[in-house]
């Protein structure tokens, strides 16, 4: 017979029950209701249904005082932050509170479907659309947790899906805008070769920020020629920062350099080490440089050079278009950018390659030889043309099929 979920047969008295899962108490532990002693298995069935029915009312009815507000600060936020990094939490923290709290005076049971889309197409109207998956992937998280603890019988955020995923278009500066910025650096003042630094070996490294705040000296191997990334910044203040994992396995890596590179790297630690007392590669009074002072930097030497402003992320963007400008292949990119998979390469930076299509096809020109001119045989007829013959009278002539 065939298998109905949440219904089991007793192997020793043949009678049929159900199990029905609850959801989780406040305590984490698993909440299920055993209904026994049904005949068969239809009536099993039934009875699993008709409890879940008068659960589902009950559970409506108990919950019916719970706002969102009250289910997110309780329930929502305390686990959301154990399940993250401390570092995502905050990043993200500002966001949900600002936006989630559109439902903070709804009750739980009330948002409903619509609710949801009104309030993801105001988002939308304001916000890019990968912003606006964030916030409703968050969303829909916290309803998530709240079916699992039997508080909802239903994700309505996963009833109403996300907005759809547009790719965005990848910023960042050529070889020609990135020398005319670089040109604009006073590498005989101190904070000047600093920041000259800093933002030339972002774009020929294409570190994270938090690599880059995180790099020490003994990272760097001038003999060998590498720059090893094994750790990343948590930065919240120059009061509270931290080393912690890098963002994932696969940005655990070696970072070939260039003698350039290197050469600018060995002058600024030279520089350093004759101004302060410092073990972190980006610092120039001690602690690891933050981003407000990179995209000070930025929008400050942008603007000298004439050319338009990126955010510090973007310098990654443009080591990556700078490499696949010399020609090299997404897996190299990959590796050296620290992604997890081909997929991520390709996904941002697949349009950037606008000619390998064409390198591709030019590539395979003439690239068989052979020779049948000597070929001799008979003319050969398909079904299609025998067909066809016969349609138009064509007659004494030899069809092979």
């Amino acid at each position: 017979m065939p298998k109905i979920s949440h219904v089991y047969q007793d192997k020793k008295s043949g009678l049929w029950y159900f199990v029905a899962s609850l959801g989780y108490d406040e305590h984490g532990k698993r909440l299920q209701h055993w209904g026994r002693g049904y005949k068969n298995q239809l009536e099993a069935k039934k009875g699993y249904e008709a409890y879940m029915n008068d659960f589902s009312d009950s559970a409506v009815k108990k919950n019916s005082t719970m706002s969102y507000r009250e289910f997110y600060e309780t329930y929502f936020k305390p686990d959301y932050k154990q399940s993250v990094k401390p570092q995502t939490f905050e990043s993200r923290l500002s966001s949900m509170e600002i936006h989630l709290k559109y439902f903070f005076n709804r009750k739980l049971r009330d948002i409903s479907a619509p609710m949801v889309k009104k309030w993801q197409n105001n988002l939308s109207s304001n916000y890019s659309s990968g912003y606006v998956r964030a916030i409703h992937g968050l969303f829909q998280k916290s309803l998530d947790l709240a079916v699992k603890l039997g508080l909802l019988q239903k994700n309505i955020a996963k009833q109403v899906g996300n907005v759809k995923k547009v790719r965005q278009k990848v910023d960042f500066w050529t070889k020609d805008e990135a020398e005319k910025v670089f040109s604009t650096f006073d590498l005989q003042d101190y904070y000047d070769r600093f920041a000259f630094t800093l933002i030339y070996a972002l774009f020929m490294t294409g570190l994270r920020i938090g690599e880059a705040q995180a790099l020490q000296w003994e990272d760097i191997d001038f003999v060998e020629k590498t720059l090893e990334v094994n750790k990343n910044m948590y930065y919240k203040t120059s009061n509270e920062f931290y080393i912690t994992e890098p963002k994932t396995l696969a940005s655990n890596r070696v970072i070939a350099l260039d003698d350039t590179t290197l050469q600018y790297l060995s002058e600024w630690k030279e520089i350093q080490e004759k101004n302060i007392i410092t073990n972190f590669v980006f610092s120039y009074n001690g602690l690891p440089t933050n981003k407000s002072a990179t995209s000070h930097i930025i929008t400050r030497h942008s603007k000298l050079a004439g050319v338009h402003r990126i955010k510090t992320h973007a310098l990654r963007h443009s080591h990556a278009s700078l490499l696949i400008s010399l020609g090299e292949n997404a897996l190299v990119i990959r590796d050296r950018l620290g992604h997890e998979d081909i997929k991520t390469t390709l996904g941002t930076y697949g349009h950037l390659y606008p000619n390998m299509n064409r390198e591709v096809a030019n590539k395979l020109n003439n690239i068989l030889n052979f020779d049948n001119s000597d070929v001799k045989r008979g003319k050969v007829y398909n079904q299609f043309w025998k067909e066809k013959s016969l349609k138009n009278g064509i007659i004494g002539r030899r069809v092979e099929q």
